[in-house]
């Protein structure tokens, strides 16, 4: 393999770093000199694998090659090097945003495609004019520093979330303890073992355990997103009754219903299948959309509760006739902590993190859903559901990986 060579320009610090990769000296010369000359630093190869070394050891800002040139052992012709090359550039994640132009002698259509194929950014001809190059190489730098730019933005972005999430799930923790202690503690007194209260202390009694209950669900609820997302909340697969599973929502709901003067109607098509799911991760997704339905309604609601054969399984449908969701609400909606505050129910607590669970739980499955509304005409929110896990779940934990299989790989 001939060795890399680096001119005597390329020690200036701060210039961007071109490679050259071509086996003939006369063109090694005449890029070099043009492109010194434009104030580049500027490292040369005169075979394929020398080109591919350097392009990992000097992470060069961009690569010029040409098509032809020693292919050593990478087990391509001479003639398609220059592709090779390419190829392993872009596929290296060390070195996939590195820019790569072809300047070659071959001017075949078949020669472009290829160097469209093997992922190049440009094309040139020789002979070429001076000026042409150093347009497509300064555009193509420009576009490499906005690039790396935005990777290292985003970089920086997902430090910090991962800093946040990490000091919310510490203090959640850290909060659950004496809660879930101050819960125990209301209770004794509600149950008398502290004494008897007068009915005005008794009020203010249940009012704070009531309160203290809401923090405790709303720090259940980001306990339970995160590990979701995480992917650390197993899957237990079971088969589920599409009717039977309607029924006993609508059975739990039942006393909610009376005391709000709500009705629930539940329609099951007859081709309606059975499915593998996760039976308490999906009650709980319809049961948080009847929720919802019930919470957020000014009056009396009525309900329907529906299931049919779908061709990627089974969908599930909860529609009400309540307020509505606005248009411009209906996707923000499954994101984390995003809301709709609606004015007719403040006396609801809402997380904002009911309906990105119900998401991320039928995503586990994967499965999606969605919201179709009308304001003033209610909702009806779709549950897709596949007839079973498309594909075994991965769970991460400390001690470290495991898979969790549906019933049909039992």
């Amino acid at each position: 393999m001939a060795a890399v060579t680096a001119s005597a320009a390329s020690e200036r610090s701060g210039a961007p770093l071109v490679l050259i990769a071509d086996d003939a000296e006369a063109n090694l010369e005449l890029l070099t000199d043009q492109l010194e000359a434009l104030g580049y630093r500027v490292i040369v190869a005169r075979d394929a694998e020398a080109a591919i070394a350097a392009s990992v050891e000097h992470r060069p800002d961009l690569a010029i090659l040409d098509i032809s040139m020693p292919a050593g052992d990478l087990g391509v012709s001479d003639r398609d090097a220059g592709f090779e090359v390419c190829r392993r550039i872009k596929r290296d994640p060390r070195t996939a945003r590195i820019p790569v132009v072809f300047v070659t002698a071959l001017s075949e259509t078949s020669d472009r495609v290829k160097a469209i194929e093997a992922g190049s950014d440009d094309f040139l001809n020789k002979p070429y004019h001076r000026l042409v190059l150093n347009a497509r190489v300064q555009s193509l730098l420009k576009l490499k520093g906005a690039t790396d730019a935005l990777e290292e933005s985003l970089k920086r972005l997902r430090e910090l979330q991962k800093v946040r999430d990490d000091l919310m799930k510490m203090i959640v923790h850290d909060l659950k303890a004496p809660l879930t202690s101050i819960l125990a503690t209301l209770e004794m007194m509600r149950d008398g073992d502290f004494g008897d209260f007068t009915e005005q202390q008794a009020r203010a009694l249940s009012d704070s355990e009531g309160k203290a209950e809401d923090l405790l669900g709303l720090i259940e609820d980001l306990l339970e997103v995160s590990r979701i997302e995480e992917r650390t909340l197993p899957l237990v697969p079971e088969q589920i009754a599409p009717a039977a599973l309607l029924a006993e929502i609508v059975f739990d709901w039942q006393l909610r219903f009376q005391q709000e003067s709500a009705s629930a109607s539940v329609d099951v098509a007859d081709d309606a299948p059975v499915i593998v799911a996760d039976k308490a991760l999906i009650k709980r997704v319809l049961s948080n959309l009847v929720q919802n339905a019930v919470n957020h309604s000014p009056g009396p609601v009525t309900l329907r509760l529906a299931a049919r054969r779908d061709p990627t399984g089974i969908l599930f449908t909860v529609a009400d006739d309540g307020p509505g969701i606005p248009e411009d609400y209906q996707e923000i909606i499954f994101r984390k902590f995003e809301q709709v505050h609606a004015q007719h129910a403040p006396r609801v607590r809402s997380s904002g993190l009911g309906l990105t669970f119900c998401r991320l739980a039928v995503e586990s499955h994967g499965g999606r859903i969605w919201v179709t509304s009308t304001e003033g005409e209610g909702s009806t929110f779709f549950v897709q559901l596949p007839l079973e896990p498309k594909e075994p779940v991965r769970i991460s934990a400390r001690t470290g990986e495991f898979t969790v299989r549906s019933v049909s790989d039992a």
